[in-house]
């Protein structure tokens, strides 16, 4: 148990119409500090999605997911906000918020691989 380190994750969620509530899991976003670490990865589902809405913009929705990839990395091109330090990135994407990409509550965990963490909760989760 000294090996691990203590994360936070959530999952990454798109909500096509956000005021009926329903959502699909599309990617997990992990942040573990003493690793310095910050990851998101994300599987856009078009045939799952079209089930909840025909309608979609599937095109502005994975840019948006690939912004919050983009972000999470502090990539270039991610903006003031992937300028942010590690912490302060991972709060300003989990953030509350009424958009049709939003996450879940931030839940906490223990590993001593974050990357692989990140891996396997994207595939008990979204996969």
């Amino acid at each position: 148990m000294q090996d691990k380190q203590l994360f936070e994750y959530a999952v990454i969620r798109v909500m096509p119409r956000v005021e009926r509530e329903e959502f699909l899991n599309v990617g997990i976003i992990l942040f573990c500090a003493r690793k310095k670490f910050l990851g998101a990865v994300f599987n856009l589902d078009v045939a799952k999605l079209a089930i909840f809405s025909k309608e979609l913009d599937l095109n502005e929705i994975n840019e948006n997911l690939k912004a919050f990839v983009r972000i999470a990395e502090g990539a270039k091109g991610s903006g003031p906000i992937g300028e942010y330090d590690l912490p302060s990135r991972f709060r300003w994407l989990t953030a509350t918020r009424s958009t049709v990409v939003q996450c879940s509550k931030v839940h906490p965990g223990f590993t001593d691989d974050p990357a692989q963490t990140l891996l396997k909760l994207h595939q008990q989760l979204v996969s």
